[in-house]
């Protein structure tokens, strides 16, 4: 599978660059999955439901499925978080799997960048960034998109994968 990244720091503009991405990728015909990382304890199930109800009582893992999904919950009750390439691991094949998040991992990445969180840029000491994705003009050693040509940063990221 091709993967790609979308990095930066909190309130950079990564969850909506990945958002858009995924909408201009798919638009073009090609399928894509994403991975997103957080860093805070997140719970995609809701108190009261039956899968809830079945973690709490103390299962490994719940999968729930629908005519419309499948979830997969696993609890990790204290071992250590699944590394990058064990969850790419567990996704069925597709063009692209885009990945918010994992920004110490080496693969390719584009780094979301606004100016107004006064954070610095992270490409400057990181070369698997090969583009910056930035709501202000930037002198770099490698290409700078505007944060909103989303085709642009598109067309970048399927000529960097082969696609």
């Amino acid at each position: 599978m091709r993967l790609y990244g979308v990095i930066g720091w909190k309130n950079a503009g990564k969850t909506g660059l990945v958002e858009r991405l995924v909408d201009e990728i798919t638009g073009r015909g090609f399928t894509v999955s994403t991975i997103k990382h957080a860093h805070h304890s997140v719970d995609v199930d809701q108190p009261g439901t039956d899968s809830y109800r079945h973690r709490l009582a103390g299962a490994s893992e719940v999968l729930l499925a629908s005519g419309q999904r499948v979830a997969l919950m696993q609890e990790l009750r204290g071992a250590p978080e699944p590394k990058l390439d064990i969850l790419l691991a567990r996704l069925s094949p597709v063009d692209l799997v885009l990945i918010e998040g994992f920004k110490r991992e080496h693969h390719p990445k584009v780094e979301a960048f606004r100016t107004a969180p006064g954070n610095p840029l992270i490409a400057t000491e990181d070369d698997s960034i090969r583009a910056v994705a930035s709501d202000t003009p930037l002198k770099l050693d490698r290409p700078v998109f505007d944060l909103n040509d989303t085709a642009a940063i598109a067309d970048f990221i399927l000529g960097e994968v082969g696609l």
